[in-house]
């Protein structure tokens, strides 16, 4: 009698990768339904939206960021700006600073894109800043700003973009935009009782290294877009920072430089070494490890507990004492279907959540790598409040 065959290990191999190669596939299956479900629901379920942008792989693509970015941060799409004019730049105070910090962003295009089509996306985007400024005189462009701009406009388009800026400037990135650094300084002033809580020795090195933070800097004010190469990940960590507290992106640093613990400890401890290793971030760094941990660190180390710390000097943070109000007044919304029957009468321009005409999607993805542009000047706006963090190194601010 002949022995049975044993079962081929291969086959088992393959059935089983097989079937952890779905897993993901459902998951984001089960997530597209719920982001659907969750847009649809009267009132929207906003806290759904944010949960999907949160958890692992964010939104997903571009075309589901249309629909649940405008949901997060409260903006009704069938009510969006009017495309900017021409007469936007005149006698614009900050008008030739933002064409200099545009312009300068210009080399970091990839190469074959023809000047026709890095000069659109130019002017959209001096045109967005310049619209959300002039409608906001309390708000102050900072050299960094373009970066986040560029960002939204590449996803949503040129109307969808002023006025998701319009609110983001507003709340998120308000401390930013004083006519001073000092709130921007306050914010700064989050990391090291994180890093302390977390980590004292490693809290200690930088301290004995004098290194201060700012080699965050431009990590916080362009929301990683300018030190990030990759768009998928400048994209996923705004997922992240939309559906979260506007310190957020502190947490994520202070998870970072975790992260980099043992290559920070082997390094000299003098401000220059450091400073060096920190400021430029490595372009292969595990981004939902990172967001996890930035939550963990949230959850276990709240604001509120390290605002003592924080407050080196008396400022009271915009953002963080209006967020809660502008939670509550997210989960107020109406799902675009019922706006869409009320707006149907009126006669309107499409939404600016519409998918982008053929060929309009790749100019998008080409335009990306070189937008995130630099911010060497910056330096210049910030000397004198740098120079009591850093004065070595104030020039070497924006590589």
């Amino acid at each position: 009698m002949k022995k049975g065959r044993r079962p081929s290990l291969r086959g088992s191999g393959t059935v089983s990768g097989c079937r952890r190669a779905a897993e993901p596939e459902s998951k984001k299956k089960k997530k597209l339904v719920a982001i659907h479900q969750a847009l649809n629901v009267d009132p929207v379920d906003v806290e759904t939206l944010r949960q999907a942008a949160i958890s692992e792989g964010g939104l997903l693509t571009d075309e589901i960021r249309r629909k649940v970015w405008p949901k997060l941060l409260n903006v009704n799409v069938y009510k969006l700006p009017p495309k900017p004019g021409k007469d936007i730049r005149e006698g614009h105070k900050d008008y030739n600073q933002v064409l200099m910090d545009v312009q300068r962003s210009l080399r970091r295009f990839p190469q074959g894109m023809s000047s026709e089509e890095r000069g659109v996306l130019q002017e959209q985007l001096i045109n967005v800043i310049l619209y959300v400024l002039q409608r906001n005189l309390q708000l102050h462009y900072y050299q960094g700003y373009h970066d986040i701009v560029v960002t939204f406009l590449l996803v949503v388009g040129e109307r969808m973009a002023i006025a998701l800026m319009e609110i983001l400037s507003s709340h998120h990135l308000r401390d930013f935009m004083d006519p001073t650094m000092d709130s921007t300084k306050h914010i700064l002033n989050y990391l090291m009782p994180i890093l302390q809580r977390v980590n004292p020795q490693l809290h200690n090195f930088l301290q004995r290294a004098e290194v201060g933070t700012i080699f965050a800097l431009s990590w916080l004010i362009t929301w990683y877009g300018h030190v990030l190469s990759k768009f998928r990940h400048t994209v996923r960590l705004y997922d992240f920072f939309l559906a979260s507290h506007p310190l957020m992106p502190v947490y994520v640093a202070a998870a970072i430089v975790l992260h980099r613990e043992e290559e920070v400890m082997k390094c000299d401890c003098d401000m220059a070494s450091v400073h060096q290793l920190l400021s430029k971030i490595p372009q292969d760094l595990p981004y939902e490890t990172l967001i996890i941990k930035a939550e963990e660190l949230f959850s276990h180390h709240p604001p509120p507990e390290l605002a003592k710390q924080a407050a080196l000097q008396l400022r009271k943070s915009i953002a963080i004492s209006t967020f809660q109000d502008f939670q509550v007044a997210t989960s107020r919304q109406r799902p675009d279907a019922v706006l869409r029957e009320q707006f149907k009468e009126k006669p309107c321009p499409p939404p600016a959540n519409a998918a982008p005409p053929v060929g309009a999607n790749q100019l998008v993805k080409m335009a990306v790598w070189g937008l995130t542009a630099t911010l060497g000047a910056a330096a210049l706006a910030v000397v004198n409040t740098a120079v009591e963090w850093a004065p070595e190194f104030v020039f070497q601010l924006f590589p």
